[in-house]
Formats: structure tokens, C-alpha cells, sequence
């Protein structure tokens, strides 16, 4: 799928700028001072402006920084999905343009997860740290029940005109979620939300996640730094509607031992089990714990 929105037709981001990584611009916004930097990355139709209460939770010890991956957000168009390779190798080409410098503590939210451990595999050396917002793992179908696989979720996924009926109760709960923002980023991300442009761009980074599995298992694991995985028990209201109640346990229970063997795998990994707010709704009710654990992973990782 290909977002066509012409450049002149984007929306204007209320905080932040733009870099230009390969003749495109990409979305930054940066705050804090110091290091190791932090850098969100966001989940499939997310931005990286819906991780802003956490980033000014952090910019108070740290350097803290948020985007927009190349054809998602504010950032210029481009045809989606895209490889783990060429999502990485834009984030080390903004992280350089901007002068920030390396190594780096990565904060993954869902399909972010893919994206940082492609960043980790490519460049080891760059990465300080990793905080695991219950986030997509390569493994996940070894995990999972049938029912959840990687290729169920693609075809469960809204298409155009689900969202469109979704549309009203999307805008409200966006707008609650965001409630305590400055009211001009609170506006204008709860229009760009259901803007064309950015709902299908939200659509077509859901597909292909089982090729982003296979793509990640061609590479070593994560390397040996420190992480927290936040592992995310709670279930939101629409997932119990549409999804057998077995399945949701099979699934919390799988996400719990899977993110139990990514922080087994490193010499300071730690689990820490959320159970009262649902995946979606994270960054936004436990910001407390978010803001923690990536303090936590930033004083492991520094000398």
C-alpha cells in the first residue's frame, strides 16, 4: 500500500522539526540534555508525539527523542511496509544528522520491537540499552496460539472502512487519552489521527509482520545490555469483544514467558508484569513505569 499524500498536503506538526534523511524529511523531536540518549519508537499507527508525556518524564535525566519513521506521521510519504533494515538505517542516519551521539537506549512499543532489534543487530555498538514496551519479538509465533499468530493478527487487522465506523469513538478516546497534553499538541494530533494519510499508514504498517519476523531471525539476538521488558497483562474493552477469552489468556500468558527469555538472555534483564491498563493505553496510564524502567536501563547504562 502507498500513502500518495503530496508533501505540500502534510499536516504541521505543533512541536519539533524535520531532518532530511535521503532527499525526505523525517519528523524529530528532541528535549533533555545528556546521556545516554533515549529514543522511542513507535508502534504500528502510532507517532512519535503520542510518546511525549513519557519523553518530558525523561527529558528530566536524559536526552530524550522521538520520530516518526519515513511514511508514517509527519514525516514524508513513502510506500509501505517497509524491511526492519531500511526502518533502522533511517533512524541511525537521523540520530547522526541530528548530533546525537551514540550508544543509545532504545525505548520499543509494539512493532517497535522489530525496529530496535534490527537497529541492535546492525549496530551493536550503538546500542546502550533496550526498555521493551510490550513489544513484537521475532519468536512471537512460538509464543502464541494459532489464533494470534503473526499472520492472523495481518488479517484481523481494521481495514478502511472498519476504521471509518470506528472514526467517532477513535477521535473520543484519543482525545481522553491525550487529555493532560498541552492543549496544541493534544489538538492537533486528534485531528491528524483520523486523517486519511495517517490511518492508512497505520493499515499498511500492519502488513508483512511475519516477514519481519523471518527478516529478524536471520540475525543474532539482542546484545548483552541492559534491559526491561514491561509485559502488559491488562485487556482493553475492544480486544474482549473480539477475541475468545482463552485466546486472550493463551496470549498474556505467552507474551509473559516470551518476555521472560528476552530478559533472560542478557546479563541485566528485568520483567515487570503491568496489569493494570492494556497495550494500547500504556505510555498513557503508567507513564510512572515507563519513566522508571527507561531511568533504570539509563543508570545501568551509564560508565
Amino acid at each position: 500500500m502507498t500513502n500518495n499524500s503530496t508533501s505540500s498536503a502534510r499536516l504541521v506538526p505543533p512541536v519539533g522539526g524535520f531532518q532530511e534523511i535521503d532527499g525526505r524529511r523525517i519528523f524529530v523531536h528532541e528535549s533533555g540534555s545528556g546521556g545516554p540518549a533515549v529514543v522511542f519508537l513507535p508502534g504500528a499507527s502510532a507517532v512519535g508525539l503520542d510518546y511525549f508525556g513519557v519523553q518530558q518524564g525523561v527529558s528530566q535525566f536524559t536526552t530524550a527523542v522521538v520520530y516518526d519513521r519515513g511514511g508514517t506521521g509527519y514525516s514524508d510519504p513513502l510506500p509501505l511496509p517497509r524491511t526492519t533494515a531500511a526502518v533502522a538505517t533511517e533512524l541511525r542516519e537521523l540520530l547522526r544528522a541530528q548530533d546525537i551521539a551514540a550508544p543509545y537506549v532504545l525505548v520499543a512499543h509494539s512493532l517497535g520491537g522489530f525496529y530496535a532489534h534490527r537497529f541492535a543487530q546492525l549496530y551493536p555498538q550503538d546500542v546502550a540499552g533496550l526498555v521493551w514496551l510490550d513489544a513484537l519479538h521475532r519468536d512471537w509465533d512460538d509464543f502464541m496460539p494459532p489464533e494470534a499468530s503473526l499472520a492472523a493478527i495481518e488479517r484481523m487487522a481494521p481495514d478502511r472502512e472498519q476504521l471509518e465506523r470506528m472514526r467517532p469513538a477513535l477521535r473520543k478516546m484519543r482525545a481522553e487519552l491525550l487529555a493532560d497534553y498541552p492543549e496544541r499538541i493534544r489538538q492537533a494530533l486528534t485531528e491528524a489521527k483520523v486523517s486519511d494519510a495517517w490511518t492508512h499508514s497505520g493499515i499498511a504498517e500492519r502488513t508483512g509482520l511475519a516477514g519481519l519476523a523471518t527478516e529478524l531471525r536471520a540475525g543474532p539476538g539482542i546484545p548483552d545490555v541492559p534491559v526491561v521488558a514491561l509485559t502488559v497483562s491488562g485487556i482493553a474493552p475492544a480486544q474482549q469483544a473480539l477475541t475468545p477469552e482463552r485466546t486472550l489468556r493463551e496470549m498474556n500468558d505467552g507474551k509473559t514467558r516470551m518476555d521472560a527469555a528476552l530478559v533472560s538472555a542478557v546479563s541485566h534483564g528485568e520483567q515487570r508484569i503491568i496489569s493494570d491498563t492494556s497495550h494500547h493505553r500504556l505510555c498513557f496510564d503508567r507513564p510512572d513505569a515507563v519513566v522508571q524502567a527507561i531511568r533504570d536501563v539509563v543508570d545501568r547504562a551509564r560508565p
